[in-house]
């Protein structure tokens, strides 16, 4: 079945199921994984340059916003919210087939997958293109550790952690460390942490 544009749009951001192999999206998608090679073909040292094409690519950038190169985005940022002082490392890699939402102050490790775009189990509907997406919010002060993968739906709470490669499949609340695959909370942030950075190693600033 072929959707009209704007039925197809906002079949992508309704959680219902689309064909993603439509002739006039693959267009409009290359037009936004151009200006991703662009940004990733810029020297470190041309700051401005990555700053204006980043206003250029993402829905909001938030001031003092920093993606390492190289970075990648199947639509190239057009559905990404950043926040304030959000920071990515290398190898950062979004599926923004629909909104991703990060928060002011987030970090991000590298090789990190947030995904919003899957498909469904039925193989013949998979034969024929089939997804559909479903939004992912990590909201403020979140450090996502090396290697996490955020899958679709899944929403993070404000000032959480979560452990180098994790799997999250399922909303973590706010204020806790959670790790693993399927990633589980491990335990509350908590007066401790107020103290000591790691281990017995008290913070001294």
């Amino acid at each position: 079945m072929n959707f009209p544009r704007e039925e197809l749009i906002r079949r992508m951001r309704s959680g219902q199921l689309y064909f993603c192999d439509d002739p006039a999206l693959a267009a409009e998608q290359l037009i936004w994984l151009d200006k991703v090679h662009d940004y990733n073909a810029l020297k470190p040292s041309q700051q401005e340059e990555k700053k204006k094409l980043m206003r250029e690519m993402f829905a909001e950038v938030g001031e003092g916003c920093y993606l390492e190169t190289p970075f990648y985005a199947n639509w190239g940022g057009k559905n990404v919210h950043l926040g304030a002082g959000v920071y990515a490392n290398f190898n950062l890699m979004m599926v923004d087939d629909c909104d991703i939402h990060i928060g002011d102050h987030v970090m991000i490790g590298p090789n990190v997958v947030l995904a919003t775009g899957t498909h469904p189990i039925n193989p013949g509907l998979r034969d024929q293109q089939a997804q559909y997406n479903l939004p992912i919010h990590i909201e403020e002060n979140v450090w996502i550790g090396a290697g996490a993968i955020v899958l679709p739906g899944v929403t993070i709470g404000k000032n959480s952690v979560i452990g180098a490669g994790s799997v999250v499949t399922k909303d973590i609340p706010a204020d806790v460390v959670a790790a693993g695959s399927p990633c589980r909370v491990l335990r509350e942030i908590g007066e401790r942490d107020r103290k000591y950075y790691r281990g017995d190693l008290e913070i001294d600033l």
